[in-house]
């Protein structure tokens, strides 16, 4: 992307500035009482539903767009007045508590999986949620005057997709509330039909087995993934879908058959669980490898931003440019720390394994905000590889650990819980640094945000583990089964596994991975000097990892979002797509907080209620749905033309 995509760039802003900059803080209201109870209340809706989201997608999208425009219906619907400010404050807070919630569910259902836990500890899935979201946001805060006020290379995508949608509705333009309800509507009545009434299959696949191999595809039924294709758009979507073909298409029947006693379907899947995941390892951790190095700069000026605040000499900034204070954020970093030390230690009971984890934690956190901050600005929220940065945290504190000694199950759980936490400070810092950005283009004061970004991370915390503890209780399999895969939670068990001593590794595959993630970044340093596409490694190795089935349709939302640009000027594509965006924000909101809903019904007795179709009548429903899917999206895209939006 280059710096033209950005739509606000060659406009003034009121202050005589360029919207890069800071504004001058106004006298709209800005923090007010509605503005924190609406965004504290966000915050724990927004998280609740991307718990759901991510054990089953593997992936989240940013909650911005979605709480902005719910701010700004609600406000213009219970106040007379209200000011793009109070939404951009309620956005900000809401987004917090999404990004917490793909910290958490990448990692603490681990525990889970290697038979640590056999139910989610409340106070540690709480701590560990709160402490990490905390660190992201104290890290970042240095950072942003790097990241986000002086730095021209970085677009933003979302965060001024996000501003586009403040000002849109400060405006007074019209239907943005409807398409956001519209796509919950659509959303919600899916996975009742699928998850309660069991009228359609959720997954579609078939699998062959010839001359000793399998040939396999599939695609999940799921307006959900559909709109997450349709926001993170068509390069994406491709690379999504190149990693799925390079292991499921590729390298499944490059790697056996199936067994005498397992079906087609059954062998792709062992053969994806055990094998063809690693090489999806290695390409990651080539590609978090890269990130570091590309943002090498970028930390070394955030580390002389923070000593120099530190130390008394931070030069004067702006009124409206203040960030909190320096010693609050040393001093909450270090009641995050002692917290964090008795976190380890109630995992381990050992001095020195608690002393290497809590260094280890903190370290690796400090550098992955800076490269999580650069890669937001770079490709946005909803695309940061959060998932490369975490399993390289695994790798790193594995082998460090085994190195000093540690194994077994002291060695598994200590290190999940530095991935836990680098992940929760990864995906925190990059919302942070996106939320920063979309409030320099409105004029919102920076503490303010931080403000606020802290009262969502600390609200959204305790709802974790209650959430997690509703969908593994009452979903069939439960976290890691067939309907929550938790790709990530169970790829990172495989690896504390290896690590401790549990389980043997497959390096080998590992290293091939990382030799394809080479050739991989070869190809993306071609591509970037001589077209506007790119091959970011990350997509094509969370491709590569995650279920075909969640391939297909992500692939068909890109490609729907490129049908509807297809032939006008680059940029427009923001204005054409952006009612879409609210659209398909709104179908995964919807989808999200009705399976939610629908385990605490299980919760209390109300379970699911299949009305018992043939197999045939079924699979016909169900192409008849996926039908109405895709064309509740391409109608919504060709309406917003036609009417000139």
């Amino acid at each position: 992307m280059s710096e033209t995509t950005n739509p606000y760039a060659s406009h003034p802003t009121e202050n005589g500035g360029d919207s890069n900059g800071p504004k001058t803080n106004d006298s709209r209201a800005e923090l007010t009482l509605r503005v924190i109870v609406l965004g504290l209340l966000l915050a724990v809706i927004m998280g609740a539903a991307n718990v759901y989201v991510g054990l089953k997608a593997g992936m989240t999208v940013s909650a911005s767009i979605p709480a902005a425009v719910m701010a700004m219906l609600l406000f213009k619907l219970l106040f007379k007045r209200s000011s793009i400010l109070e939404a951009n404050q309620v956005q900000t807070c809401a987004s917090a508590g999404e990004s917490l919630a793909a910290g958490i569910i990448f990692t603490m259902p681990a525990m889970i999986l290697i038979g640590h836990w056999q139910s989610f500890d409340f106070w540690t899935v709480t701590i560990v949620a709160l402490t990490g979201g905390l660190l992201g946001i104290l890290f970042m805060i240095p950072m942003r005057r790097v990241f986000v006020s002086n730095n021209e290379d970085l677009p933003y995508p979302e965060g001024i997709a996000c501003a586009a949608v403040l000002e849109a509705g400060e405006s007074g333009q019209h239907g943005a509330a409807a398409r956001l309800i519209a796509g919950g509507l659509l959303g919600g009545l899916f996975k009742i039909i699928a998850g309660f009434l069991g009228l359609v299959t959720e997954t579609l696949q078939a699998a062959t087995a010839t001359g000793g191999r399998i040939f396999y595809f599939g695609g999940d039924l799921s307006p959900m993934l559909v709109a997450v294709g349709f926001i993170v758009r068509l390069n994406v979507a491709v690379l999504v879908f190149i990693g799925g073909t390079l292991g499921w298409l590729i390298g499944i029947p490059l790697l056996g058959g199936a067994s005498e006693t397992e079906s087609a379907i059954d062998g792709a899947w062992r053969i994806w669980s055990s094998e063809v995941r690693y090489v999806g390892v290695g390409a990651m951790v080539v590609g978090g490898l890269s990130s570091l190095i590309a943002v090498r700069a970028g930390l070394k000026a955030a580390v002389t931003e923070l000593w120099s605040g530190f130390g008394g000499k931070q030069e004067k900034k702006l009124a409206g440019d203040q960030d909190l204070p320096v010693p609050i954020i040393v001093g909450l970093a270090l009641v995050c720390t002692a917290m964090l030390a008795v976190i380890n230690y109630r995992f381990t009971d050992s001095m020195g394994v608690t002393i290497l984890s809590t260094v280890v934690m903190l370290a690796m956190g400090f550098f992955f905000t800076a490269v999580a901050s650069y890669i937001v600005g770079l490709v946005g929220n909803s695309n940061s590889p959060v998932s490369g940065m975490t399993i390289t945290a695994v790798l790193v504190a594995g082998g460090m650990l085994w190195l000093y000694g540690s194994s077994g199950t002291e060695a598994m759980v200590s290190t999940l819980g530095i991935a836990a936490i680098v992940c929760c400070v990864a995906c925190t810092s990059g919302d942070v640094c996106n939320d920063l950005k979309t409030g320099s283009i409105v004029g919102a004061t920076p503490f303010r945000q931080q403000m606020m970004q802290i009262a969502g991370v600390f609200v959204a915390a305790f709802v974790m583990a209650p959430v997690l503890t509703l969908l593994h209780e009452n979903t069939e399999g439960g976290i890691g089964g067939e309907k929550l895969a938790a790709p990530q939670a169970s790829l990172f068990a495989s690896l504390a596994k290896g690590f401790s001593g549990e389980s043997e590794l497959p390096w080998h595959l590992i290293g091939v991975g990382a030799a394809i993630g080479g050739v991989i970044l070869v190809i993306d340093e071609v591509m970037k000097r001589r077209s506007n596409h790119r091959a970011h490694l990350m997509p094509i190795a969370v491709g590569m990892y995650l279920p075909f089935g969640l391939a297909t349709p992500i692939l068909i939302g890109g490609l729907i979002a490129h049908l509807a640009t297809r032939g006008r000027p680059k940029d427009e594509h923001d204005k054409i797509l952006h009612p879409g965006i609210l659209f398909a924000s709104g179908v995964i909101a919807g989808e999200a907080l009705t399976a939610v809903g629908l385990a605490g019904l299980a919760a209390i007795g109300i379970t699911s209620y299949e009305l018992g179709l043939p197999a045939g009548m079924r699979l016909a429903f169900s192409l008849i749905v996926a039908a109405l899917i895709i064309g509740s999206f391409v109608s919504m895209t060709r309406s917003s033309q036609r009417s000139g939006q």
